[in-house]
């Protein structure tokens, strides 16, 4: 039984501790246990597995729907993609429910379907089914869309964990799980953090930081499956969405059982962002992204993993930013100054309606 004069709130959808525990607590009650599923409910990764096959479903609200450096339509394309090629497999066709709010301008929808469509082409997928609904005026904000995917296992995956395989000793589940993380793995950011979270504030408040602070929303799904195919030694992908790369990171500890120790001077930070972040009192850590991974890689490969992303538009300002350890539980960060942090998970995403 759920308490008394207990309801939702904002931070129920916001990432961190409070959503993650509504999750735990009551929907993975009620719907998991799902035997037919290797990847199921219960763990919490960002797709089902069921045999060789990942599902993802995600709803989009973000407010305001269009923002510098993309909109409500490349979102969703982006955030199903990426999570399917979080546990690594290779997104191939998607669902499209669009819930449109009466009053939005016919040019604005045609722009959103624009939009959607060019994602499709980045990530080489389709939309082959969906639906489409009408609420009334002053529901929504203009327009809320639920996307969902399947993606598959393929060869590039396969080759990935025969180099596993070749550095580790211990078994490894056979996708790219959050669980998978052992001491002395390397963890590579692909790229700055905050950048959609600022620009989403920027819309949201009317702010302008006086520079050109935009989403970093894309789909990484090719970028994945080149790192499987050309390199490999990838055992742990995550997209550091709501609650930003402190939430990311924490998952990744709790689900491993290892520690992660993360270097300050490492991690990418645009300086607008950084500067931005410090005017306003937020933790750049706990600001969600929507276009970078956090990686879990064999230490052996983590040199050309990163040499390979550094070629890429995608991944060109990666860095190693750390490694897990059992030398203690959790993420602490090494400071500039010499001492070291806890990274707490956070509540939740500082900035609300983000995806």
């Amino acid at each position: 039984m759920s308490p008394k004069n207990e309801y939702i709130t904002m931070l129920h959808g916001a990432g961190g501790t409070v959503m993650h525990d509504l999750i735990e607590n009551y929907v993975v009650k009620y719907f998991g246990g799902a035997s037919n599923a290797e990847v199921p409910l219960e763990a919490m990764d960002d797709a089902a597995v069921v045999g060789d096959i990942v599902l993802k479903s995600d709803s989009h609200v973000v407010k305001p729907i269009f923002f510098a450096g993309g909109d409500i339509g490349r979102l969703a394309v982006s955030g199903t993609v990426n999570d399917i090629a979080a546990v690594g497999a290779e997104p191939y066709a998607l669902a499209c429910g669009f819930i449109l709010e009466e009053g939005l301008a016919i040019a604005d929808f045609e722009r959103i379907l624009s939009s959607t469509r060019e994602a499709c082409k980045e990530a080489n997928v389709s939309i082959v089914t969906g639906d489409t609904k009408v609420v009334e005026k002053g529901t929504l904000g203009g327009c809320v869309i639920n996307m969902s995917g399947i993606g598959r296992r393929t060869t590039a995956l396969d080759k990935n964990f025969v180099v596993v395989k070749k550095f580790r000793k211990a078994p490894t589940a056979r996708w790219t799980l959050d669980s998978n993380l052992r001491a002395g793995d390397t963890i590579i950011l692909s790229g700055t953090i905050g950048d959609h979270g600022l620009a989403i504030l920027s819309a949201q408040e009317g702010l302008s930081f006086g520079s050109g602070i935009r989403s970093d929303v894309k789909p990484l799904n090719r970028l994945v499956q080149r790192m499987f195919k050309e390199v490999g030694g990838v055992v742990s992908i995550k997209d550091p969405t709501r609650g930003g790369l402190a939430d990311a990171l924490n998952e990744f500890s709790w689900k491993s059982k290892v520690g992660i120790l993360l270097y300050e001077d490492r991690i990418p930070i645009r300086e607008d962002v950084r500067i931005a972040c410090e005017m306003l009192g937020l933790d750049p850590l706990e600001v969600g992204n929507e276009g970078k991974i956090i990686l879990g890689v064999v230490k052996e490969k983590a040199t050309d993993i990163l040499k390979l992303l550094k070629a890429t538009k995608e991944g060109k300002d990666a860095r190693i930013i750390g490694k897990a350890t059992a030398e203690f539980a959790g993420v602490a960060m090494q400071t500039v100054v010499g001492g070291k942090r806890i990274i707490a998970r956070p509540v939740g995403d500082p900035i609300p309606r983000i995806c």
